[in-house]
């Protein structure tokens, strides 16, 4: 289980840390990878600050990575702001503290408002979660 900053570190040096200073600021820190052909993925190393009253990751921090996540590729594509209009998460698995949990992020559908997204959750090769959601292209931010 991580209690260091080094045991938080990603799996290699192909992630690099997001600089996010509001929420994520807080349960954090958040790492990127680029991957060729596909939206960037994100991750973060599972920390005791995550552990639910089971003792693995608090469903809520995986929720929060696959929002976060999905939203910041549809932030890049659109090239502004972007809104969360619905989203919705499907728990397949646990994922352990020291764990590196990862988002692999895909747009399904865009039209000229919206984004459509869907993404799995994965810590190594199992999928611990599956997210959906729909993000609006905003003209400015609110």
């Amino acid at each position: 289980m991580p209690d260091s900053a080094h045991d938080l570190l990603p799996p290699d040096d192909l992630w690099i840390p997001l600089d996010d200073t509001g929420f994520i600021g807080h349960v954090g820190p958040i790492y990127s990878r680029d991957v060729e052909g596909q939206p960037q993925w994100i991750g973060f190393r599972a920390a005791e600050y995550h552990r639910n009253l089971n003792g693995v990751v608090q469903g809520g921090m995986l929720m929060t990575l696959a929002d976060r996540g999905m939203g910041r590729i549809a932030r890049v594509t659109h090239g502004g702001p972007i809104a969360t209009v619905s989203f919705s998460y499907d728990f397949l698995g646990a994922a352990r503290l020291g764990s590196f949990i990862e988002l692999h992020p895909k747009i399904t559908h865009e039209t000229k408002g919206l984004f459509f997204m869907e993404a799995r959750v994965m810590v190594g090769d199992d999928a611990i979660g599956k997210a959906n959601g729909t993000w609006k292209k905003l003209r400015a931010k609110p």
